[in-house]
């Protein structure tokens, strides 16, 4: 299979630790659908829209290889890995079992001097929406749900959850953006802190179910499936 034109991907800028970053943006790509399932990329043509070399993007890639979200293919580049609609369903229902109840048990602990930070994690989703960004909008994404994870003091949760959410796929991310119903679901975040705020343990609770099930529902078919 031969390497494929990319699309257009935002600039990763210079940052203290570039392969990181790039692990990270490639890994928003994956998760939204912008690098498509089953198809071959080069680290040239990666390397070339995210503004830098070659040789992180294949050093970020083989981060990812580790993760399964891509297979090498030598003298090629890397495949993006599929996953079925069955694996889908089985990741959103783990992330169900302990997502929901893991945010419960944190609010009670969440300090108040904390949720200023949060509210500015919150609204980063907010504005990647608002810009169209979303590759931005999954970073934002990922770090405000594994903060509040966070709380929990187990690492190996937060390991275990960020893992799963890497694994996701919303490919119908693209049609909320271009139907503005985007907007409102990254507002759920700030919603989510609400409950936090007046220590609401069973709000909270039942918002990240809610949140967990557009994963599998509107999230990932898009806005034909809007009620």
């Amino acid at each position: 299979m031969s390497p494929v034109p990319v699309p257009s991907l935002p600039g990763i800028g210079r940052r203290e630790n570039l392969r990181d970053r790039i692990r990270e943006a490639l890994r928003a790509a994956i998760i939204s659908g912008k690098l498509e399932p089953g198809v071959v990329y080069s680290a040239p043509a990666l390397g070339a829209q995210l503004g830098v070399s070659p040789t992180p993007v294949r050093e970020a890639m083989l981060d990812l290889v580790k993760g399964g979200l891509v297979v090498p293919h030598p003298n090629k580049g890397f495949r993006i890995t599929e996953m079925s609609e069955e694996d889908l369903d089985n990741l959103a229902a783990v992330r169900l079992l302990i997502e929901p109840p893991t945010v419960r048990d944190a609010v009670a602990v969440i300090p108040a001097e904390d949720i200023p930070e949060l509210r500015t994690m919150a609204q980063a989703i907010v504005d990647a929406a608002e810009r169209g960004d979303l590759v931005g909008y999954i970073e934002a994404d990922h770090v405000f749900h594994l903060t509040l994870l966070g709380y929990s003091r187990n690492r190996f949760l937060v390991d275990v959850v960020s893992d799963l959410r890497s694994q996701t796929r919303l490919l119908g991310l693209t049609p909320l953006l271009e139907s503005g119903m985007l907007g409102r679901s990254a507002a759920e975040h700030h919603e989510l802190l609400d409950f936090i705020e007046a220590r609401d343990a069973s709000g909270a609770e039942l918002l990240m179910h809610r949140h967990i099930g557009h994963v599998r529902g509107l999230w990932a078919r898009g806005a034909k499936e809007a009620p």
